[in-house]
């Protein structure tokens, strides 16, 4: 399976989604201007992961920022991951959030109240 990486900027986050290395992350700023056809290539190489997944799959969040467009399609993405687990695998969310954000650790709480995936949040320093 090919690798998924999208190198990040102010707009756009970053992505590294390379099942041969069990890497399954996004990162960074979430505000493209057309959210649908940014994470099309996303959602099109999850439809392929699904078809031979890895014995475990850890998907990281670590968004510092993303606009409300994006909030959907992230749940339309953790809903695509938990189609994963349906199908009998084991699957992990971990979302990464500054620990002084709360507005990004409810988002992380919003998230794990509606998918049916494990689901850790983890609060880090900006310091770190």
């Amino acid at each position: 399976m090919e690798v998924l990486k999208i190198a990040g900027n102010r707009t756009i986050p970053t992505m590294h989604f390379d099942a041969s290395n069990n890497v399954f992350e996004i990162g960074g700023r979430s505000c493209p201007e057309d959210v649908a056809k940014f994470y099309q290539p996303l959602f099109e190489w999850l439809d392929e992961y699904r078809k031979s997944p890895r014995e475990k799959t850890v998907f990281d969040f670590k968004l510092i920022y993303f606009n409300t467009a994006s909030a959907k399609i992230l749940l339309n993405l953790m809903q695509k991951i938990e189609t994963i687990a349906k199908d009998g695998h084991e699957v992990l969310i971990r979302w990464h959030f500054p620990d002084d954000d709360e507005d990004l650790e409810e988002a992380g709480e919003d998230y794990a109240d509606l998918i049916e995936v494990p689901f850790e949040k983890i609060a880090y320093s900006l310091d770190d």
